[in-house]
């Protein structure tokens, strides 16, 4: 069956933050190893925050900064932060490829997590799929090799920390404007993170790491704005499978910068936990449709 038109387009801007995302963990992963991680972070935000702000308030003005819930903002910026801080040290431990199959166990997750905090019964089936894509993350960490190390579960309190950041999102936005959320998000983890740097600041003379701190925060902004326009054009479901792209996108950077090629084992996780992701899309998708058409007509 083809897709419609506009489900192509949001697939088409879905690839794309895909892509920006992948290009993001690649210039992490290279300035964690010359910038000290808190400075990294603090000068990132900074200028995420920059960039946000001159977007959100050339579309919603001051109105932008009006909310309800100011606690739970600051809640999901520090979340956000502590994921920022976990993806720097995931990186500095692990190739692209391998951090960015992990990280994408966190949709998983959150389906998990969501079906029980509203108490629904979980199948089988999908609890196989879960454990499938730990599966796929033992096979990349490898625990009890020679070359393993406890750094390596670090991304692992990643998706934690970040599945809790995507169901506190989730509730959110029932109540507040998406652009407000981000605004409070990249100011709230700017002045933050910049608290530490009287303690942690080292000069940073190159002019190429400064070039690659901006290219993060572009990155980051223009993939976030690219992921929105999807949503414009396809529901979540249709999207959800096409975020798998990014462990493609993320192995090709690792080759093309760091020439790192994926053994057959780390292959090997990263299908097992792209084919249960895109698997527990789809199952969303069935069980979605089969409860619309099991509720009562009136």
């Amino acid at each position: 069956m083809q897709q419609r038109p506009s489900s192509a387009v949001g697939i088409g801007w879905a690839l794309l933050a895909m892509a920006c995302f992948a290009m993001l963990d690649t210039t992490t992963k290279w300035v964690a190893g010359y910038v000290p991680v808190l400075v990294a972070i603090a000068v990132r935000y900074c200028l995420q925050a920059v960039l946000t702000t001159a977007t959100v308030l050339h579309q919603r003005g001051r109105s932008a900064w009006v909310t309800r819930h100011p606690g739970l903002h600051i809640v999901r910026a520090m979340l956000l932060l502590l994921t920022s801080l976990l993806a720097f040290v995931s990186l500095q431990h692990l190739p692209v490829g391998d951090f960015t199959a992990i990280v994408l166990l966190t949709p998983m997750v959150v389906t998990l997590a969501a079906a029980h905090m509203l108490r629904e019964k979980v199948s089988g089936l999908r609890k196989a799929l879960v454990a499938g894509g730990f599966l796929g993350t033992l096979l990349i960490v490898r625990p009890g090799s020679e070359g393993f190390q406890w750094a390596l579960l670090v991304p692992l309190a990643l998706v934690a920390m970040n599945s809790s950041f995507q169901l506190l999102t989730s509730h959110m936005t029932r109540t507040e404007d998406p652009m407000t959320i981000q605004l409070y998000t990249a100011w709230i983890g700017a002045a933050v993170s910049a608290l530490a740097l009287p303690w942690v600041w080292q000069p940073i003379g190159s002019a190429g790491l400064w070039l690659g701190l901006c290219f993060m925060a572009f990155t980051a902004s223009i993939g976030h704005y690219f992921f929105t326009l999807a949503f414009k054009y396809a529901p979540a479901s249709t999207l959800m499978p096409y975020s798998y792209a990014q462990i493609a996108f993320a192995v090709l950077a690792g080759w093309l910068v760091f020439s790192h090629v994926p053994d057959a084992q780390s292959w090997l996780g990263m299908v097992l936990i792209a084919l249960c992701g895109a698997a527990g899309a789809w199952l969303l998708v069935v069980e979605r449709r089969r409860a619309v058409a099991e509720a009562p007509k009136h």
